[in-house]
């Protein structure tokens, strides 16, 4: 059965969310340049946008919990339009990073929202699917966004480039409007009792493995460039076309995980973690060669985001009565994954050792997460369950 045209607005959404994260990090000295601040001024960009998500997903998450579903989507895809058109116009550097910090206070509040109602819009045994297809916006921003508003930028002068990701958002809102039905509101409890989910062990856990997934992925991805001209050898040029590469495994890794949900929920995130531990391990080899570290880039792609959808799957599942609370702060604790990822990662370099070791620090972290996954299966099974079912969800009339 194929999913719901619906779910491709939620996608264009989460494709804009994307193309604004990173899209700076190719436009960083044409920034830095125009509002008068050194690189690593400007780098601060990117990092305050990730303090935003953070901070933004339990105060969006608190604000979006009684609205309507539909509503909610479209107020904050408004704060995602106006945070860009901020960005464009921002005539100070202390009024950009305000302005990146307030554009990300829609980040997973979106995500998370969209990804609870796509998976409340698709046939019961396509519920991962759909979350999946909402989040490969977000992987082809990193294929095509990225690179396109990075050239745009260039070509016409950076502000542009915000204000056509602002555009995207326009876009993004009139497909929700028109595409996206009106749905059932969840019944909300109290702000405590939702709340009180985080301390159900499974959702924990669910939140504790998402974190350890970005963090694995960050603590290499954010120093591959160096890797793939330093260790591999490939030309600083050639680094862009690896890339995207690498962002095609993304997405097809993406697809795939939402198939595998679907099918076998926590025993396919425990062979995707240790599959993930593995292949890093690997690649402290592979990387020596151009061939092989590419191919295994590749692979590690289609892993490394393979386990998105399982994981949003799993703490949704486990958070009956708050499914969009849980996961908008899912959301969050994959942004401090990525943080802490990218601390993670430099220690090698701090303590002396080569490039071709940092693969050893995502390996390690991966297999925690394959730990913990274990552990969450085995959890599982001492509740009486064998496999986790996306739970019936409580509604009251119709917005």
């Amino acid at each position: 059965m194929a999913l719901p045209r619906s779910i491709l607005a939620l996608a264009a959404g989460c494709f804009g969310i994307g193309t604004t994260e990173f899209v700076v990090m190719g436009l960083l000295p044409d920034v830095a340049r125009d509002l008068n601040v050194d690189i690593p001024q400007a780098g601060l960009l990117v990092t305050g946008y990730a303090v935003g998500v953070v901070i933004g997903a339990p105060i969006l998450a608190i604000l979006t919990a009684r609205l309507p579903r539909k509503g909610a989507l479209l107020g904050l895809m408004g704060v995602f339009m106006l945070g860009n058109l901020f960005c464009a116009l921002a005539p100070t550097y202390e009024l950009m990073l305000a302005a990146r910090v307030f554009t990300a206070f829609a980040h997973a509040a979106f995500m998370g929202i969209g990804a609870v109602v796509a998976a409340d819009l698709a046939p019961p045994h396509q519920r991962a699917q759909a979350m999946s297809l909402t989040m490969a916006g977000l992987t082809v921003a990193n294929v095509l966004g990225v690179p396109g508003g990075t050239a745009f930028g260039q070509a016409f002068g950076w502000r542009f480039t915000f204000v056509a990701v602002a555009i995207i958002g326009a876009i993004a809102a009139i497909a929700i409007a028109f595409m996206v039905p009106r749905m059932p509101t969840l019944k909300a409890k109290s702000l405590l009792g939702e709340f009180a989910v985080l301390k159900k062990p499974q959702v924990a856990l669910g939140m504790g493995m998402s974190a350890l997934a970005a963090a694995s992925m960050f603590s290499v991805y954010t120093y591959i460039t160096p890797i793939l001209t330093g260790v591999t050898g490939i030309s600083a040029a050639s680094v862009t076309y690896v890339l995207v590469v690498f962002g095609v495994g993304l997405t097809v890794g993406n697809l795939l995980g939402g198939r595998l949900a679907d099918w076998k929920l926590m025993p396919s995130l425990n062979g995707l973690f240790l599959a993930l531990a593995c292949l890093l391990a690997l690649f402290t080899v592979t990387a020596g060669n151009p061939i092989t570290a590419i191919a295994t880039m590749i692979v590690w792609g289609v892993i490394s985001f393979a386990v998105v959808a399982p994981l949003q799957m799993h703490v949704v599942n486990e958070a009956k009565g708050a499914p969009n609370m849980v996961s908008v702060l899912n959301h969050a604790g994959f942004n401090i994954g990525c943080a802490s990822g990218a601390a993670l990662g430099g220690l090698p370099i701090a303590h002396g050792f080569g490039l071709s070791t940092i693969p050893w620090v995502g390996a390690g972290v991966a297999f925690i997460a394959f730990a913990v996954s274990l552990f969450s299966l085995y959890l599982g099974k001492r509740q009486g369950r064998h496999e986790t079912v996306y739970p019936d969800v409580e509604s009251v009339p119709a917005e």
